[in-house]
Formats: C-alpha cells, sequence, structure tokens
C-alpha cells in the first residue's frame, strides 16, 4: 500500500490545526467535529500514518481543510505579517551592503561548496532529535563535531533507537560519500539558476511552476511544495495553488530554494528578495516567505560582506520587524555568546513544540548558528546540525553563508575534499556537474544583472 507522505487529507488535518491556532485562528469548533468523528488531533511527524482513514472521515477531512481556509487570520497578525510583495518590502529598513570586490569569483564558488558541505553533513541524522544527533556523535569520537558523520564504532543500541535518515545513509556518511549526493537542498538552486539563465530577473510564479513540473518528479518535492505540485496537477494556477489546503505554508521548503538569487544581486539584499518572494509565493506564505526572502538577502551580503554582523542585517532589513520569522532570527544571534548547549536548551524551550520542518525553529537554530560561528566555517556548520530539526536545510543555508564569507580558497579541506567536485541531480542537464561550472554559470548571471 501506497502512503504517500504530506498529501493524505486525514493526516493534513491536524497540522492544518496546529497551523491555524499559531496564527490566532479559532478553530475548536473543527477540532471537536474531527475528534467526534473519530480523527486525531496528532500530527504525524512523518508525513503520513501507516493506515488510511475510512472513506467517510477521509472526505470529512477535505471538508475541514476547506474550512480553515476560509478563515482569516486577525488583523493585527496580517498587519504585522503580510503576504504580499509590497506590503512586505514596505516594512523594509533598507541597509547599505558593499559593492562587489575582485574574490567575488572565489566567494561564490566557496558558497556553493559551502552550501554542499553543510547539506551533506546534515543529511544522515535529519529528523533524528538532537540528544540523539549527540549520543551519536559521542559514541564514534565526533563530540564536538568536527567531521562527518560515520557509524564505524557506533553503539548497536544506540543505531537502533536512532536510525539514520534511510534515504541518505547509503551516500552520506563518511566511509561512503563519493561527491555529493542528491538532495532537494541542491536541486532548488539548479532549478533557480535555470530560471535565471532562461528568463533572467523578470520570470514569473509561472515560469516557475513551469519549471517544477518539466524538472521535478512529484517524489522530489516535499511539504508545501508536494502540496502545491499537487494543486497544479488539479487545475490550480500558480498564484493560488500553495493556499489550498496547505498546512505547510509556514514551514522551511521556501528558505532552501534562495540563495542563488542572492549570490547572482551580490550586494542588492532588495532585488534579491524581490525574486526569492517571486518563487516563494508558489508554496508559502506569511514566515516561509520571509525565511525565502531572509535566506536571499543574506546570500546576497554574503558574497561582498565581511563579516556575520552585515550579513543578518542584510537578511533581517527584508523581513517584517515584527514577523516572528525576524524574532526567531534575532533570538538566536543574541544568544551568540552561550555555549551550544545553553543556547540551544533556550531555543527548545521556545520553539521545542514546533514541527521538525517549520521554518521559526529552524530560524532561531540558523540565527545561532551563524552568530556562534562568527564566519568560522566549521563552527557554524557543526552548530547548525548540532542544533537537530531540519539538519540538512539549517546546514546548508548556514554552509552557504559561512562559505561566502569564507571563500572556496579557504574552507577546510575536510569539508569540501569528499564532495569531488560533483553533484548529483535529476534535475535535467545537472547530474555530475562540478560546483566550479556552477559557480561560473553563477557570476556569468551577475555580470548580465
Amino acid at each position: 500500500m501506497l502512503r504517500l507522505t504530506w498529501t493524505q487529507p486525514e493526516d493534513l488535518v491536524p497540522h492544518a490545526l496546529a497551523a491555524a491556532r499559531a496564527d490566532g485562528i479559532a478553530v475548536d469548533d473543527l477540532a471537536d467535529w474531527w475528534t467526534t468523528a473519530g480523527g486525531s488531533l496528532h500530527a504525524p511527524g512523518s508525513g503520513a500514518t501507516k493506515d488510511p482513514a475510512p472513506p467517510a472521515l477521509r472526505r470529512l477531512a477535505r471538508e475541514l481543510l476547506s474550512q480553515v481556509d476560509e478563515r482569516e487570520a486577525p488583523a493585527a497578525l496580517r498587519a504585522a505579517e503580510p503576504d504580499g510583495l509590497d506590503e512586505i518590502l514596505a516594512l523594509a529598513r533598507p541597509v547599505t551592503v558593499a559593492s562587489p570586490g575582485m574574490d567575488l569569483p572565489d566567494r561564490v564558488h566557496g558558497a556553493w561548496l559551502g552550501r554542499a558541505a553543510g547539506c551533506l553533513l546534515g543529511k544522515p541524522v535529519e529528523k533524528i532529535p538532537r540528544e540523539g544527533i549527540r549520543a551519536i556523535a559521542q559514541s564514534t569520537g565526533n563530540w564536538p563535531i568536527s567531521r562527518y558523520f560515520t557509524e564505524v564504532g557506533l553503539d548497536g543500541e544506540l543505531a537502533s533507537r536512532y536510525p539514520w535518515n534511510r534515504r541518505s545513509r547509503p551516500t552520506s556518511l563518511l566511509e561512503n560519500i563519493d561527491g555529493m549526493p542528491e538532495d532537494d537542498d541542491l536541486n532548488f538552486p539548479l532549478i533557480a539558476l535555470d530560471l535565471l539563465e532562461r528568463h533572467g530577473d523578470g520570470f514569473t510564479t509561472d515560469d516557475v511552476a513551469q519549471s517544477w513540473l518539466a524538472n521535478l518528479p512529484g517524489g522530489r518535492v516535499f511539504t508545501a511544495e508536494r502540496i502545491a505540485y499537487r494543486n497544479l496537477l488539479d487545475g490550480y494556477e500558480p498564484e493560488v495553488a500553495g493556499r489550498v489546503g496547505n498546512p505547510f505554508r509556514d514551514w522551511i521548503g521556501a528558505q532552501i530554494r534562495t540563495d542563488v538569487y542572492g549570490w547572482t544581486h551580490p550586494g542588492d539584499p532588495v532585488t534579491s528578495a524581490r525574486l526569492a518572494w517571486t518563487d516563494a509565493h508558489l508554496t508559502h506564505g506569511r514566515n516561509g516567505v520571509y525565511g525565502a526572502m531572509f535566506a536571499a538577502a543574506a546570500c546576497s551580503a554574503a558574497v561582498v560582506a565581511g563579516s556575520v554582523a552585515e550579513v543578518l542585517a542584510a537578511g533581517l532589513s527584508v523581513v517584517p520587524p515584527e514577523s516572528r520569522f525576524a524574532a526567531a532570527i534575532r533570538m538566536g544571534a543574541e544568544l551568540a555568546d552561550l555555549s551550544t548547549e545553553d543556547a540551544l536548551d533556550q531555543v527548545y524551550a521556545r520553539y521545542g513544540d514546533l514541527h521538525w520542518v517549520h521554518v521559526l525553529n529552524n530560524a532561531a537554530t540558523l540565527g545561532y548558528a551563524l552568530a556562534r560561528g562568527d564566519g568560522d566555517y566549521t563552527t557554524t556548520i557543526t552548530t547548525a546540525v548540532t542544533g537537530g530539526w531540519d539538519t540538512d536545510s539549517t546546514g546548508a543555508t548556514a554552509g552557504s553563508i559561512a562559505g561566502a564569507l569564507t571563500g572556496a580558497k579557504g574552507l577546510p579541506p575536510e569539508w569540501v575534499v569528499p564532495l569531488r567536485n560533483r553533484l548529483a541531480s535529476t534535475v535535467p542537464g545537472f547530474d555530475g556537474i562540478g560546483f566550479d561550472t556552477l559557480a561560473r554559470r553563477t557570476l556569468a548571471l551577475v555580470r548580465k544583472s
């Protein structure tokens, strides 16, 4: 029996109710209706429950998802966290960012390599809780984390209690890494690069949707992306595909897609954020979109800036200052002087109730990792992954920024050499491509803009 994750109506209802309540939307009546009919309020962390719901309960699930869609968030929240691009940028606080320097090629190359290595470090421990990551690292003599994970020497009981990510184990442990394996955290930057090469800065949300349908199998997208993909196939226009039956609009998916918009617009966080919004709007809203805009603006600064402080300022300059996303980044960054364990204890106390793919908990971890690392590549990515939750995505974004600040020539070989300058991907035209080639193609777009 196929239990496709992130799409079963009965599995989406608990997520939808939780998302609505987080936005201050009253849904107790819908929750009561659901539980009275036999539905569960437990949201499956892996995306799907084991068994399908009876037909009547599934029909009710579809009805409840539709009713949640019809209920508006309070006016105060909509004012502090708008969805429209113009409304978002009206709240922006422009900052001055340095102009591109002679080291831009090395910075962009470092960003690509840094993103890949940070993602690769987090891949095998994705979904493993924070305490499990620590136990695995300690058992294999890798604590504090200083290299890719290995199962050599791993205690058998720990291996059973905290199993590796099933898809990543064969390609992402130190003993079997042979180039950068495929990952959505790298596939989406490839899609963005291709969009810019074909359409330039004038690409539209429709172009993003067409690119996905042409280049990404449905099994290669997850959470909000999978919902939007399904809705596109069901005939919804790209402008609304992400807003129908989608409880994942505040999750991290859009944030992993937008680094390239920043790299191709060095020192221009506002333009980078505009392009990120155009992409993210297909699938996400509010804080999910802000994550995408923050990442693009931060990456725009990272390839020219001299400090993490400048990067954080640039990223925060394009998102609503009173938004929950901005608060999460600020909170993490303000913990920089604390030990990793003490800081993460505070992050978990504030955001520990959120799903591991939500944008806010991961944003706080990202803010802390960047500020704690202060430009040091190893400290940045290992701190990001030590935090748990969406380890490959947060590791990738942290690695992208720290890699850009460091430059390819300065990245530690223990992280870069196993990549073998080779990226696996099912995105047409990119399988086996080198990171040096990706950097050259990215720089060609800088010269055109």
